[in-house]
């Protein structure tokens, strides 16, 4: 098998310590990691450095809102339960992860919310309607409620729960539109002192993408062509979606913004669920730069690094990352691959 399509390709090993379990701050000291690809260049900055060292280009930021998307209970039984909010479906049905036994038609209860189990399919995930006082919730009252009773979902590999502190930091200080249960973590380095000096030379604009719980499903089958891609809900605006089909240079910042990009330049879609899997085979053909932080091994996130800069060149600055002591996921440092 050609090694860009195998899997245990893109593994790594990552000494524990390295995962960030939170972020730097000042958010301006996090490491930046710099690949020149015209000059087969790596520069260990920092944030602070990115507007010296960015070229001419816009950029375009995700300013999706991570929901409270995590929540504790009980079921009738009294057996306690953990719900994970993904994403909202029609007629008012929600995917989500549960851990706990549920069948169908078994009732969870969190207060006085209430979720009632439709269906179970083998990928983990289960479909659920919501209600309270017996009124069945859309989507914009449970997210309410949410942001009264539910957890910051942090991830999985950050091993501890969260706390008052990730109410912000888990959040980027431009997120608007609810609706991710993870947040666009490129996004996460910027505040407003960074934000301010690169408006200076450079114009910003936004997408929306609602990350969903996939984005931390790792890639199971050995040859990565059958990969079943998730899908998550996306929106360009207009002037957007102009800069996206001019020739300007564009910078993305993170990969979800990668994504939508790629895919409305594939299908002049603005708006619908996105499934682009990006990876050596299948490389960008519109976005001119990419910032972003270090990914897990083997995760769809590495191989889409690797479509901009190949497999080898990706496994060599992870290892230097490693190597340099970099930190790690979604509180992590960044790469800028310009």
């Amino acid at each position: 098998m050609n090694s860009i399509f195998d899997i245990s390709s893109y593994d790594y090993e990552l000494p524990k310590e390295l995962i960030a379990n939170a972020p730097t701050l000042p958010k301006e000291d996090a490491r930046l990691l710099v690949y020149d690809r015209k000059n087969d260049k790596i520069s260990h900055l920092k944030f602070k450095n990115l507007s010296e060292i960015l070229p001419p280009c816009d950029i375009i930021f995700n300013d999706t809102k991570v929901v409270k998307a995590r929540i504790f209970g009980k079921k009738d039984s009294g057996a306690s339960i953990e719900l994970l909010l993904n994403s909202p479906l029609n007629d008012n049905k929600f995917s989500c992860y549960i851990r706990g036994k549920v069948r169908e038609q078994t009732r969870l209860y969190f207060g006085d919310l209430e979720a009632e189990v439709l269906e179970l399919f083998e990928d983990g995930s289960r479909i659920v309607k919501f209600s309270q006082n017996q009124k069945e919730l859309c989507v914009s009252e449970l997210y309410e409620i949410l942001e009264h009773i539910g957890h910051v979902p942090l991830p999985p590999y950050i091993k501890r729960a969260d706390q008052k502190e990730d109410e912000s930091w888990y959040q980027s200080i431009f997120a608007k539109n609810q609706g991710a249960v993870a947040a666009p973590t490129a996004s996460l380095h910027f505040d407003e002192k960074i934000l301010n000096e690169l408006k200076q030379n450079h114009n910003i604009s936004y997408i929306t993408l609602h990350v969903g719980a996939g984005t931390f499903k790792g890639v199971e089958a050995s040859d990565i062509r059958e990969h079943k891609m998730h899908s998550e809900f996306y929106d360009i605006p207009n002037l957007t979606a102009d800069l996206i089909s001019s020739n300007k240079p564009i910078l993305g910042v993170g990969t979800t913004v990668t994504r939508s990009v790629e895919y409305f330049a594939r299908t002049k879609q603005k708006s619908g669920f996105c499934n682009l899997f990006l990876n050596p085979d299948n490389r960008p053909i519109r976005q001119n730069y990419l910032l972003t932080n270090f990914h897990l091994p083997k995760s769809t996130l590495i191989m889409l690094v690797a479509s901009f800069i190949g497999l080898k060149k990706t496994m060599e600055l992870y290892k230097i990352a490693v190597e340099n002591r970099y930190k790690f996921y979604s509180y992590g440092d960044g790469m800028l691959i310009i």
